[in-house]
């Protein structure tokens, strides 16, 4: 059976944080039966249409699925279980934020058969957690990192950089810090001000200056080196791990592999009737139901993927990854090689400028070419 990664996506938080951009909604209430029901609902429909399928991740994102409760989870697992065959090392992860309404719940999220827990820690220090709108503490962040490591097998927590003010000492001596309570995944993302948030605006009107690009570079700099002298390398521009320790569920996104998006906003890129599709859920956790209700899905978007889109879409994701692409792999998937899918000029240019490395197994940025990615892949897919 081909492989498949199950995106699970809950929509709803306590608060809404100012730098967030994602399919978040605070709500006053939540009918959980009517929410259970229309989840599994979606997964019997795209079991109906996908058949047989062997599931090598499952993750539940948001939003804040901590705050789903147990029996939801629960229900959830049963019912892909019961419509596909679940991988005999399937990974099923489930993020959540470091209150400690949300950490008394992880026992019961384990038994509900999550495995793996992502913590959206995002700072050590009280006056950038205050900035970011974080709603936990840091001693609450580090009680909530050990009460998920006695939880489940496997736990991740992220943290950002590139606050106002933060110097490449004090982001040292906070990775440190992290280093002394981390297990074997750290994602670790610098502030991008996105538009439609809080900081966009607030941004605009001078209300808080960020990093220089120097500084920027300096930060991403010491972030790989601390990290990988720690012992978990970077396999992705902003994820690191132990060897064996990567989260299966992102590979499965960074190597073009097929996922389907469950629930509001959810999106998935899957192969069916000889095809590959984008897929695109109802963003709104209303129109969502309804649609779910009326038509048993709320995909209110499937296009089938031309060769060009296939092209770039996996160059963009790939190149995030450490290996790069694989050149079998892209072969297979596009049905062309690299050499003959990017100008000759361009493979050229970077190559002499040390920014990308092409050989036998396949087509990767360098430790000099992925902090500049953006323009990299400028040049590839011009």
């Amino acid at each position: 059976m081909d492989p498949l990664a199950v995106y699970v996506h809950w929509p709803f938080c306590l608060s809404k944080c100012p730098y967030c951009d994602f399919n978040s909604h605070v709500a006053d209430a939540i009918d959980q039966t009517r929410w259970r029901d229309a989840l599994c609902g979606e997964i019997d429909h795209w079991a109906d249409r996908l058949g047989a399928r062997r599931v090598t991740s499952i993750f539940f994102g948001g939003g804040t699925p901590s705050l789903m409760p147990p029996e939801t989870v629960a229900a959830v697992l049963r019912r892909i279980a019961a419509r596909w065959a679940l991988d005999s090392n399937v990974e099923i992860s489930l993020e959540a934020n470091p209150t400690s309404a949300e950490s008394g719940a992880f026992a019961a999220i384990a038994d509900a058969g999550v495995n793996r827990i992502s913590l959206g820690v995002q700072a050590l220090d009280p006056e950038s957690l205050r900035f970011l709108g974080r709603g936990h503490g840091v001693d609450e962040a580090i009680a909530a990192v050990r009460l998920a490591q006695q939880a489940v097998p496997r736990v991740s927590f992220d943290l950002i950089y590139g606050h106002p003010g933060q110097t490449v000492a004090a982001w040292r001596e906070e990775l440190s810090r992290a280093l002394d309570f981390a297990g074997d995944h750290l994602s670790v993302y610098q502030l991008t001000i996105e538009k439609g948030t809080p900081f966009y605006a607030a941004h605009r009107a001078g209300a808080f200056i960020l990093p220089d690009s120097d500084t920027g570079a300096a930060l991403y700099e010491v972030t790989n080196e601390v990290l990988e002298a720690a012992g978990l390398p970077a396999y992705e521009i902003s994820n690191h791990a132990r060897p064996g320790a990567e989260c299966r569920h992102n590979l499965t996104y960074w190597r073009y592999q097929d996922y389907v998006g469950v629930g509001p906003g959810a999106h998935g890129r899957i192969s069916y009737a000889g095809e590959n599709h984008a897929t695109e859920n109802v963003p709104a956790p209303d129109g969502w139901l309804a649609a779910v209700a009326s038509a048993e899905h709320g995909c209110r978007r499937d296009t089938v993927l031309t060769r060009d889109v296939r092209i770039e879409e996996m160059t963009m994701m790939g190149l995030r990854l450490r290996d790069g692409l694989d050149r079998e792999e892209f072969l297979s998937r596009v049905g062309i090689s690299f050499e003959k899918t990017f100008e000759r000029s361009a493979l050229e240019t970077l190559t002499e400028a040390g920014l990308i490395a092409i050989d036998d197994r396949g087509l990767r940025a360098t430790a000099a070419g992925l902090p500049v990615l953006d323009g990299v892949l400028r040049q590839l897919l011009a």
